[in-house]
């Protein structure tokens, strides 16, 4: 069963339905038996009544109406002086004193035989078994009704009682329901119910040992930006100050050797950087600051950042759209659009056209870009946001190095903003058109006067 509270109300129930049963199962037979005294002493008392009585010897005196009761008054030798209508001439039993269960009239039958010594005769009294056995049932059926009956009263209560039990369970699955994906704070001890106790101390180590852990990494990140970075700038000056000293030589041209080398230590720098910021803006433990901005002004910094190296290839680069108003982290969400107008770079051909829009539909905030580029076959969209993942590989039908982390970049600061990635054909009619749909800023007046709110 994988409800706490139905187990507990079925298992309450039950038992107490099962205690129940006993104690009514009990309370029979000692009703039983307490009853069964009662009518002995009834029929005991009665006969004592009927020895009192005087009775005819000359002929039987016959009873008509004596209700469930039956009796017969015999002399000593055996001369029938009284009887009831429903007593039969015959002697009920034998002229024994005492109680026994005999059969006549088609029925069982309580008998009680007594002889009276100062009328000198035998009186035999007589009352149906199943009376008694009716009189019984409907004692305790009278008392085990309104236990049935109560049974739904109880499980009722019980509901309740153990859903307020429960209550300290609940608090503790809406405390780490809403704890964000960086709170890794330890839970409150205080007032928790003893048995929580220890489910609240483990998790309370578990988010101690994630937090130690996720040290660690940023230490580690931090770490490695400066041992990584510091070699590579360090070859680049190195790599710079060689093709000054060739150039001494008056050589036509730079080896092509030191030209590959440079591209290289370029795509060095550049995976270094790409796979820092894939760390970094992982939602799990990014320490994102939301603040207010427009997305429409924050891609005409990236785009006047780097337009040079659009002009370099000749691409024409337009932001087309309007203001764009959210509530975003400023850091990641440009390296979001730096990642996709550096994908669009060099994966447009020389002289080609990128075009960055951006609106607000709805509740959302769209982000679109749009390049002339080969673009992306449909059946690698859900794979182009794997680490490393390169359409192609290294036979990629654009001749320019990549890292495979882009778009995977781009994903994880979707996420962090509960945005959605959407991959289509260019408006160019060739090419990638990647868009992005962010939650607009709450409060914003929406062209149609509406409120995103």
């Amino acid at each position: 069963m994988k409800s706490i509270r139905i187990y507990l109300v079925v298992a309450l129930l039950s038992t107490i339905t099962l205690v129940n049963f006993v104690s009514a199962l009990h309370g029979y037979r000692a009703s039983m038996a307490e009853a069964q005294q009662l009518f002995d002493r009834q029929l005991a008392d009665t006969a004592s009544l009927l020895s009192a009585m005087p009775v005819s010897a000359d002929r039987p005196k016959v009873v008509e109406r004596t209700g469930h009761l039956a009796f017969q008054v015999w002399s000593p030798g055996g001369r029938l002086l009284m009887r009831s209508a429903n007593a039969p001439p015959q002697p009920i039993n034998a002229l024994e004193e005492g109680y026994e269960n005999v059969n006549f009239s088609g029925q069982r039958w309580r008998v009680y035989s007594h002889f009276s010594s100062e009328r000198n005769y035998w009186t035999q009294v007589a009352e149906p078994v199943g009376l008694h056995f009716h009189l019984a049932d409907k004692v305790v059926l009278e008392s085990v009704i309104p236990i049935l009956l109560g049974l739904p009263v109880a499980g009722l209560l019980i509901w309740f009682v153990v859903g307020h039990g429960l209550k300290s369970l609940h608090l503790l699955a809406d405390a780490l329901r809403q704890k964000r994906a960086d709170d890794l704070s330890p839970l409150p001890l205080e007032n928790a119910p003893e048995e929580l106790l220890p489910v609240v101390q483990s998790t309370n180590a578990l988010l101690a040992r994630l937090q130690a852990s996720f040290e660690r990494e940023r230490r580690f990140s931090a770490d490695a930006a400066h041992e990584l970075r510091t070699p590579i700038s360090a070859i680049k000056v190195h790599t710079h100050n060689l093709e000054r000293e060739l150039s001494q030589y008056r050589l036509p041209q730079s080896p092509l050797s030191l030209a590959k080398l440079q591209g290289s230590i370029e795509r060095m720098a550049h995976l270094v950087e790409q796979i820092l910021n894939l760390y970094r803006t992982t939602p799990d433990h990014y320490p994102a600051k939301f603040e207010p901005l427009d997305l429409h002004e924050l891609a005409r910094e990236v785009i006047a950042e780097q337009y040079v190296d659009f002009a370099g290839r000749g691409q024409a680069i337009e932001l087309t759209g309007g203001a764009a108003p959210l509530e975003a982290d400023r850091f990641a969400l440009t390296i979001l659009l730096k990642n996709l107008l550096n994908n669009a770079n060099k994966y447009t051909p020389e002289n080609g056209r990128v075009e960055v829009h951006t609106r607000v539909d709805g509740d959302r905030v769209v982000l679109r870009v749009d390049d002339t580029g080969p673009g992306i076959a449909e059946e690698e969209y859900g794979r182009v946001f794997e680490r490393f993942y390169r359409v192609g590989g290294d036979r990629h039908p654009v001749p320019v190095g990549g890292s495979g982390l882009g778009l995977s970049i781009v994903q994880h600061i979707a996420r962090l903003h509960h945005a959605e990635i959407q991959l289509d054909k260019s408006k160019f009619g060739r090419g990638l058109s990647i868009q992005v749909r962010l939650p607009a800023s709450p409060g914003y007046l929406f062209p149609n006067g509406d409120s995103s709110d």
